[in-house]
């Protein structure tokens, strides 16, 4: 099931990952993998319940090499750091590469969204982007991850026969064939390969 491409690589600039149901287990095993000094910056969108007081940055930077912050309206995107999207609010990526954050409709009944994350994300760093989707429980993240493709960048699925909930990998490959289906173990070497 695992395909690749003849592009190299070390085009990549930046990471966006989506997850929900099953995604604090999955994001942990794929960012375990990544080694200290990781160059690249890393968006997360984890659809987590709407309260405003997320310790996910704080759990992340305690189990991860890497540097892990919660998003933060104009904040600039910095090489080697993990942002965490800010429950009840969407994620975007602005054209001077810094996040911004919004109170905007919500998505696939989520807010913040994959699909903005990486729509904002790839009119941004086009084919220099990298996106993953990983287990969850809705269709979030199809269409982005599709925009992704569309735009040249590297996409990558979760193996729903791996995910805990196969919903959104199984969204994800119905709507287009990604670069990648791979598992957990998989997703994280391809990630600490990519300096």
């Amino acid at each position: 099931m695992n395909q690749t491409t003849d592009e190299p690589a070390s085009r990549i600039e930046a990471i966006v990952v989506g997850a929900s149901a099953g995604g604090v287990e999955a994001l942990l095993k794929v960012f375990g993998q990544l080694p200290r000094g990781f160059g690249l910056p890393v968006l997360v969108v984890l659809h987590l319940p709407d309260e405003r007081n997320s310790q996910m940055a704080e759990v992340f930077g305690r189990r991860l090499a890497m540097p892990v912050e919660e998003a933060r309206d104009k904040q600039d995107i910095c090489p080697g750091t993990l942002y965490v999207a800010t429950p009840g609010y969407h994620l975007s990526v602005e054209a001077d590469r810094s996040l911004s954050l919004s109170l905007e409709e919500p998505v696939h009944h989520s807010r913040p969204s994959i699909d903005v994350l990486f729509e904002s994300a790839v009119d941004v760093y086009g084919p220099n982007l990298l996106a993953v989707v990983l287990t969850g429980a809705n269709g979030d993240g199809a269409q982005g991850l599709a925009k992704v493709r569309a735009q040249g960048g590297i996409t990558v699925v979760q193996d729903p026969r791996e995910a805990q909930v196969a919903t959104m990998p199984e969204a994800a490959l119905a709507l287009h064939q990604p670069d990648h289906i791979l598992t957990l173990q998989e997703i994280g070497q391809l990630l600490a390969g990519l300096e």
